[in-house]
């Protein structure tokens, strides 16, 4: 499915540019009833639906509020949503906070510790075992599979990702800080696997508001535009082993749609292009999978692209619902 289906189609099958919904164009100068005087036809930017933008914080009818000009994604219109694309596959997994998460690996010093959590984003392996130095920690951790949290000594631990035979796939010391959570996922390279670490940080927002962001693991992947079913873009030409900065999202349903980037950046300042006789067609972006999200107030959301077959086109949606 096309994201912008809703665009209206001209004579011979054309594509032409929709005319604005109603209550969204025309003139908007303080004199636009008299069609006399000067700026009475002057067109301007037209305002969202109602419901789309504009701040929505508790107090967002308060201007001075300190959270009155937060941007956030917008919901969809009424009938965006629905069910799941054909193509998606994948899963929500719900992580909710234990006050005291078991120790992996704890060293001398109980007090001194960061949070880790295991994410197996490779296929095509048998599930790894993980070690942290010689102390097995996950004992199966199969593709698309999440671990837990588990506290882990700070500094550089010694990382193993290991196969059901014993077999060492990959080893490698990494940094971590104390006070710290994040999440270790196993990917693939071009020369076999590796880790990845993702700070899981916090994300600032409102009361009752969540934040979304996305993380590209699908080997061999084109970057990656995720926006929602009207065409509204959320991010674009996310590029493999990116992960995006968090953005505050309403609680909702939504309908989100993944594409490979269609269009080139261009340089951040360019002129307005007039639109003449010759209309340059634009190019529509290769659909890869849509999905199907309902956001709950306070929590965090990333959503991974992962890739079973490093050889095949098909991207799987993980989604980590992180729950305050």
């Amino acid at each position: 499915m096309s994201a912008i289906d809703n665009m209206g189609i001209g004579r011979a099958g054309s594509p032409v540019i929709p005319l604005p919904n109603p209550g969204e164009g025309g003139p908007v100068a303080p004199d636009w009833t008299v069609p006399s005087t000067p700026g009475a036809n002057v067109p301007v930017i037209p305002l969202p639906n109602p419901g789309e933008g504009g701040p929505v914080a508790p107090d967002w009818g308060v201007p001075s509020g300190p959270d009155a000009n937060v941007p956030v994604i917008p919901l969809p219109n009424p009938g965006e949503g629905g069910p799941v694309a054909p193509g998606f596959s994948g899963t929500i997994i719900t992580i909710r906070p234990v006050a005291n998460p078991p120790c992996f690996f704890c060293g001398n010093n109980a007090n001194s510790t960061a949070q880790v959590r295991f994410l197996n984003a490779v296929g095509g392996y048998q599930p790894f075992q993980i070690f942290i130095g010689n102390r097995l920690v996950v004992n199966s951790l199969d593709f698309g599979a999440l671990t837990t949290y588990g506290r882990i000594a700070d500094g550089f631990q010694i990382i193993s990702a290991v196969g059901p035979d014993g077999y060492i796939y990959l080893q490698k010391s990494l940094p971590f800080r104390a006070g710290e959570a994040q999440t270790v996922a196993i990917i693939n390279t071009a020369s076999g696997i590796d880790f990845l670490q993702i700070v899981d940080g916090s994300c600032s927002r409102p009361s009752n508001m969540s934040c979304l962001r996305m993380c590209n693991l699908a080997i061999n992947s084109s970057p990656m535009d995720l926006f929602l079913y009207d065409g509204r873009m959320v991010y674009s030409d996310v590029c493999y082993k990116e992960v995006t900065a968090f953005k505050t999202i309403r609680p909702g349903e939504y309908q989100f749609y993944i594409a490979d980037t269609a269009i080139s950046p261009r340089n951040a300042v360019t002129d307005i292009e007039t639109i003449g006789s010759t209309v340059s067609t634009l190019v529509q972006p290769q659909v890869l999978v849509s999905f199907f999200l309902n956001v709950n107030a306070n929590a965090t959301y990333t959503v991974y692209a992962l890739r079973r077959d490093p050889n095949s086109n098909e991207v799987q949606i993980l989604i980590i619902e992180d729950m305050s």
